[in-house]
């Protein structure tokens, strides 16, 4: 059967003014919508923990934001943008920030028109020498371009883009990055280099409350997923499910695969991100099931999860994926993930509550969360618009749960 969604019901008027540009002054100072059972309340960020159930486990993408922005030119100064998306070669994110002399990477090329051939380089100074950092365009991977990197410093590309390169804030801010987004569009817990957009969801949490929840009861969990520019990207095609979904990298511990276990039922994805690793799962510990192994060379896909049988819950789920890594030996897993969770009937077997920004007009991220709260999502967005709260990366929060 042909799986229909019309995007046109997933969309709503946004403006202007309500985009956050900057983010407050104080990250846990945001507005929190409360979304329980169908009833809609609203508190401040600060008080979640009294909101959430006692003793829950909420987990965060520890994700770090990498200085993915790099302004170069050619010889004859013409400015050219290189934006980092993921690693080419090496391919993935650790030796790539490691690698020395040289590396390739996918990126979008800003003002491509004018670099058809050659290199374009920045010259800067390095521990008192002089320095370069050289790029050619050496292929193509769809919409972007294969970008050889190659330097003089003795110095890893991960140090590199952080001496050099530019925080990728959201195109829908329409302004620069500033010295403020180096600190704020990065989460307090933020460890493991690999995105080019932050978990936003998280941004609200400070040492502070954590330490405060902790103390309240509720523990925390970390998975590790690398945020790619396709999470901006617009669903164009009238039938959604024609959109092509962006893959993205992820990570889980054992350690966190016990917790979640333990918690089950009581598990708080922080962020879209978190949803999307967690519900992965699933599908790894399915391939278990049914072939034995969880094939992580394999990316999950688009639809791979609507395949799974209704009575393969999440308990189930955890528990082959937990048999899997102790049997194995495995202290943690690696894959991708291209899961597009919509309201076409999604069973959501691991998360049981989301914490969660205020998301662009026909996105997959409200498809997400239209998935998760049904046609209330449009009940929610209006409360939103209609009590000044703020939109998108740096605006308020909600807290949905069913």
């Amino acid at each position: 059967m042909e799986r229909y969604i019309n995007i046109n019901d997933y969309t709503y008027d946004l403006p202007d003014e309500r985009i956050a540009k900057f983010p407050l002054e104080e990250r846990s100072a945001s507005k929190l919508l409360i979304y329980t059972q169908g009833t809609i309340a609203e508190r401040h960020f600060r008080n979640i923990g009294e909101v959430l159930p006692e003793g829950s486990l909420l987990v965060f993408n520890n994700t770090k934001v990498i200085r993915a922005r790099i302004i170069m030119h050619k010889p004859s100064g013409a400015r050219i943008e290189v934006f980092c998306l993921e690693p080419h070669a090496p391919a993935d994110y650790e030796r790539a920030l490691a690698a020395e002399g040289a590396a390739e990477w996918s990126c979008i090329v800003g003002n491509s028109k004018k670099w058809k051939e050659g290199y374009v380089e920045i010259n800067f100074d390095h521990e008192g020498r002089s320095e370069w950092l050289r790029a050619w365009r050496v292929g193509e991977k769809g919409r972007e371009q294969i970008v050889r990197f190659e330097w003089s410093a003795r110095m890893a590309f991960g140090e590199l883009l952080e001496l050099l390169g530019r925080i990728p804030i959201p195109p829908y801010l329409n302004r620069e990055s500033e010295e403020i987004d180096n600190t704020r569009y990065q989460t307090v817990y933020s460890k493991f280099e690999g995105s080019v957009a932050a978990p936003t969801a998280g941004l609200h949490f400070t040492p502070e409350l954590i330490e405060q929840m902790q103390e309240q009861g509720f523990s925390f969990g970390e998975v590790t997923l690398h945020v790619g520019a396709g999470t901006f990207l617009p669903v164009k095609e009238e039938n959604a499910t024609q959109h092509p979904m962006h893959s993205e990298h992820f990570e889980i511990r054992r350690s966190t695969v016990e917790q979640l276990l333990s918690k089950h039922g009581s598990i708080t994805a922080v962020g879209t991100t978190s949803v999307r690793t967690l519900e992965s799962l699933s599908a790894l510990a399915w391939r278990i099931h049914s072939e034995g192994s969880p094939a992580t060379e394999r990316v999950i896909g688009q639809w791979e999860l609507y395949d799974i049988p209704a009575a393969f819950g999440g308990r189930q789920a955890l528990e082959t994926l937990l048999d899997y890594m102790e049997r194995e030996g495995l202290e943690r897993m690696k894959c991708a993930t291209q899961i597009m969770i919509t309201p076409l009937g999604y069973q959501f077997r691991i998360v049981e509550r989301i914490i969660t920004n205020f998301h662009q007009p026909s996105s997959t991220l409200l498809l997400l969360v239209a998935a998760y709260v049904g046609e209330d999502w449009h009940r929610i967005y209006d409360y939103a618009l209609q009590h000044d709260f703020r939109f998108l990366s740096y605006g308020d929060s909600s807290l949905l749960m069913r």
